[in-house]
């Protein structure tokens, strides 16, 4: 397999939750000498689902790592399995809820990314969307970042944001953009029906069309002299109400 093909998660909690999920994994790479904590319990779980471990030095993870940290464990996995839309809607009605989804117009920061899939997942959000240009992939920080969420969490990548959004309103999604010149605080917003939440890019929020392809732009109000969020924040803030309003019906 060439290395176009492969991908790596990194950092203890992200390869101990990649365990979890059941997800394939081709080999998992332990720094020599790394016999403690949750190094042993990554070591066990893989034992017990027959996977190759190789023992290396810490100069050849060093070689090898993405991230920033990889804390003394990196396992090489195929490409992250984006889904279809189709499987996000399908997903939240097998939960007999109404859709949560998060789409995302631009975020390029994997850091970003993660912060807002660990979030997403703590809040029961059925999916997340990207587009596949103007926007991070799927990689070993963001996996790292999100602390393993990735693991579980439903993530389409599609050609036209603004078709999609089109194709969400058509399955009784309303969309909501995230946008400091919205028209209402987004505590003003009722939540129950089916929910699609975009959050814009770090530098330029949304594009023109997907703002106007939104049935309400709201905005989180502010005190300071400051006017902008990081994206992470905002979509945490959001997310947060809505499923906090989703909680209290």
């Amino acid at each position: 397999m060439s290395e176009e093909n492969i991908d790596q998660v990194e950092g203890r909690n992200a390869v101990r939750e990649l365990l979890n999920s059941g997800r394939d994994i081709n080999k998992i790479f332990i720094q020599k000498g790394e016999r403690h904590g949750s190094i042993l319990e990554i070591i066990a779980k893989a034992k017990e689902r027959k996977l190759l471990i190789q023992e290396v030095d810490k100069n050849k993870l060093d070689q090898m790592a993405q991230s920033d940290n990889h804390q003394g464990v990196i396992a090489i996995v195929p490409p992250y399995d984006y889904c279809d839309v189709d499987d996000i809607l399908d997903y939240a009605k097998s939960k007999n809820e109404n859709p949560f989804i998060l789409i995302l117009d631009g975020i390029e920061d994997p850091h970003n990314m993660g912060s807002i899939i660990r979030t997403a997942e703590c809040c029961g959000v059925h999916g997340i969307i990207i587009p596949k240009r103007r926007s991070c992939s799927v990689n070993s920080t963001v996996n790292k970042t999100s602390a393993g969420a990735v693991e579980y969490m439903k993530i389409a990548r599609v050609t036209n944001l603004n078709d999609t959004i089109k194709y969400l309103k058509e399955n009784d999604v309303w969309i909501y953009g995230t946008d400091m010149n919205g028209s209402k605080y987004y505590t003003d917003e009722k939540y129950n029906s089916g929910v699609g939440i975009v959050i814009g890019s770090e530098g330029y929020g949304m594009s023109d069309l997907v703002k106007k392809n939104c049935d309400f732009l709201i905005k989180i109000p502010m005190k300071g002299k400051i006017n902008s969020l990081n994206a992470s924040v905002s979509a945490g803030i959001v997310m947060y109400e809505v499923m906090n309003q989703r909680l209290k019906n």
